[in-house]
């Protein structure tokens, strides 16, 4: 006792009545802190209520029984992270296959588009679907593509002429592309897919008559509508009003889904469900920094 009452003083201790010396341990702990003093003296201190300081004390939170006994120490714990949850694209009312909804959810938790408008094309499906940002639809609609199966183009194919163009060369390559809009020769707007490949997303071109491309568009089955040299065509107004309007004064992506292998392969996408379930169970550690003992006392 005579080594707490000289450094807390005689009036402290005189002042604390004896009722509730045990009740401050408390009190005393922070200041002990404040020297860097251990929790262990004030059991010593207290040896005329073994019990009640041992209760005391045991009460006390972890952190100040850990830190008191050192001024300049911090202590760390991990906390339990809470549940991940996957981002999702939203399709609002629209039809979309399994696979495109795949694709553009793993675009939207990934991040995979940096914040920019981008588009799919469901080549499966017949299929175009334009995206803001965030993953909210601005619309969809169909398309022409490629007359040829496939998922690659023919190397250097984007200088050759249209007329020495095989139909089994008539593909629309699947790949992640940076797209932007242009003119083309005849000053019509268009959207750049792949520009090497001479590969674009324009309003639907009805100058051949025989193609019916324009009836191909409006039919609800994709089995007609392959017949392009590659490029991908959407009906008129929708380009207008929604690839125009949402690829305008920016770049943006787009996503053409390959037929021949799986969007995994092709864009190392994931299933954000298992994404999610796998951050759950194995989260990154929280650090959580306490102050020193000394600063508690304060």
């Amino acid at each position: 006792m005579t080594t707490l009452k000289k450094w807390m003083g005689p009036r402290f201790w005189v002042a604390l009545p004896s009722a509730r010396r045990v009740v401050s341990v408390r009190v005393i702990a922070a200041l002990l802190a404040k020297r860097g003093l251990g929790l262990g003296l004030v059991v010593a201190c207290f040896s005329s209520y073994p019990a009640a300081a041992a209760q005391e004390m045991a009460s006390l939170p972890h952190s100040s029984q850990g830190l008191a006994s050192d001024e300049g120490a911090s202590a760390a714990e991990t906390q339990p992270a809470p549940t991940v949850r996957p981002k999702r694209a939203n399709f609002e009312q629209a039809r979309a296959s399994q696979e495109a909804r795949h694709v553009a959810d793993w675009v939207v938790d990934s991040g995979d588009n940096g914040s920019m408008p981008f588009l799919i094309v469901d080549k499966s499906d017949a299929k175009v679907y334009v995206f803001h940002a965030d993953g909210r639809l601005r619309g969809a609609a169909s398309a022409l593509l490629g007359l040829a199966i496939g998922d690659d183009s023919v190397p250097g194919i984007g200088d050759r002429k249209l007329s020495t163009i095989r139909p089994e060369e008539r593909t629309t390559p699947a790949g992640r592309f940076v797209a932007s809009l242009d003119r083309n020769l005849h000053g019509g707007e268009i959207l750049w897919v792949d520009y090497d490949a001479a590969i674009s997303l324009h309003p639907v071109i009805t100058s051949n008559v025989k193609e019916r491309r324009a009836q191909r568009l409006a039919t609800p089955s994709p089995l007609d509508n392959r017949i392009s040299y590659g490029c991908i065509n959407v009906p008129a107004d929708f380009f207008k009003s929604i690839v125009s309007a949402a690829f305008k004064g920016t770049n943006g992506i787009v996503y053409v889904m390959p037929e021949t292998r799986s969007a995994q392969k092709i864009f190392a996408s994931y299933d954000v469900d298992e994404h999610a379930r796998l951050q759950t169970a194995n989260p990154p550690p929280v650090l959580v920094v306490f102050r020193s003992g000394t600063d508690i006392a304060k």
